[in-house]
């Protein structure tokens, strides 16, 4: 299908944020910033690991963001991935990572796009 799908390696970000350290709070933002987004979220779970840490996903209509933190290393991952069934949906995932980003303030990022799918079958 085709689509885009957002990589992000996020380092140095603000350790003690609520976003960073508490599901409840990632999964507030990351739900708000789907709805921002004009993405459809058709499902979500935000696990809390102990002594620290966070992984979530959101499923949508359109496919999906997975995030993952380590508050002990400063760092975040984070995967958007959308499709573009029957509209071009490349910058609603473009914004949905950046607010995303906006929010856990990392210092350094690494990122990568990748185009999935196409017509030809290439």
């Amino acid at each position: 299908m085709d689509g885009i799908h957002l990589f992000g390696e996020w380092y140095d970000c603000p350790a003690d944020t609520p976003e960073f350290t508490r599901a409840d709070a990632l999964r507030t933002l990351c739900l708000a910033a789907v709805a921002e987004a004009q993405l459809t979220a058709v499902g979500d779970c935000f696990h809390q690991f102990e002594p620290q840490g966070v992984t979530g996903t959101v499923l949508l209509a359109e496919s999906h963001l997975a995030i993952h933190t380590w508050p002990e290393c400063r760092f975040v991952t984070v995967d958007v991935y959308v499709c573009n069934l029957q509209h071009d949906n490349r910058e609603k995932a473009q914004r949905l990572f950046r607010t995303l980003e906006q929010a856990l303030q990392p210092q350094r990022t690494k990122f990568r796009a990748i185009e999935r799918g196409g017509k030809d079958g290439s």
